[in-house]
């Protein structure tokens, strides 16, 4: 368990296409920080689960959905879709190299060698925003987890996927009745009314408990069809 007088250790550091992005170790927990920001540990994950399982059950029971994941991250979104039997194509967009080599040769293998072994899984390099817009490929659920939430994004060019355009975006590489869900830092009735605009149907906002403060949410929406 780390504590907070431990100095977090640097294991590598690269400038990658939209900044510095930095491993660190802080006692039993690897960190990501990007550009100075931190944005996610190995402590604890059940919201990345949270957000892999509220899309399944939202979808209805066809046989083998595919699901689209936005950002690889630690890898805990990843390594819990690949646990389940019942997804069919499980495909990762991730635009950072440097997290993508970390799973495949760094210090986060530990947790998604097995998922990444698995034959349905697909890493795509690439940037979400862009990923979305050009892809011919469909799915029947969408994950996002690229940014603290609709209103707190990583980087400037995140926040028009959250805005109509990105979410119309969204909705063409969903079959229809597919489901996207998205992860947040806090509640957006903003977002959910943006969502009902954009078309979706049966918004919803799912509460994560954590250990402290306002609880994580997945927002959900299910395209018409």
């Amino acid at each position: 368990m780390s504590t907070a007088y431990e100095i977090p250790e640097v294991l590598d550091r690269r400038e990658g296409p939209y900044g510095e992005v930095v491993l660190r170790r802080h006692g039993d927990l690897l960190q990501i920080i990007a550009n100075g920001c931190f944005l996610m540990d190995t402590s604890d994950g059940r919201s990345e689960r949270r957000l892999i399982d509220a899309a399944l059950g939202a979808l209805d029971d066809r046989p083998a959905p595919r699901v689209l994941i936005g950002g690889l991250g630690v890898g805990f979104s990843l390594a819990h879709a690949a646990a389940n039997a019942r997804w069919g194509r499980i495909a990762v967009v991730e635009r950072e190299p440097a997290v993508i080599d970390w799973h495949r040769r760094g210090p986060l293998a530990e947790l998604s060698r097995t998922a990444l072994a698995d034959p349905r899984t697909e890493i795509v390099e690439a940037d979400l925003v862009t990923y979305v817009n050009e892809t011919s490929a469909t799915y029947d659920a969408l994950c996002l987890d690229i940014d603290n939430g609709p209103g707190w994004t990583v980087t400037d060019g995140n926040e028009g996927l959250y805005a109509p355009a990105g979410l119309a975006s969204c909705a063409r590489v969903l079959r229809p009745g597919g489901v996207l869900a998205v992860w947040s830092a806090e509640p957006s009735p903003e977002f959910e009314e943006t969502l009902r605009n954009a078309g979706f149907q049966h918004v919803r906002t799912e509460e994560i408990p954590v250990a402290r403060g306002v609880p994580d949410v997945v927002h959900l929406g299910v395209r018409p069809g």
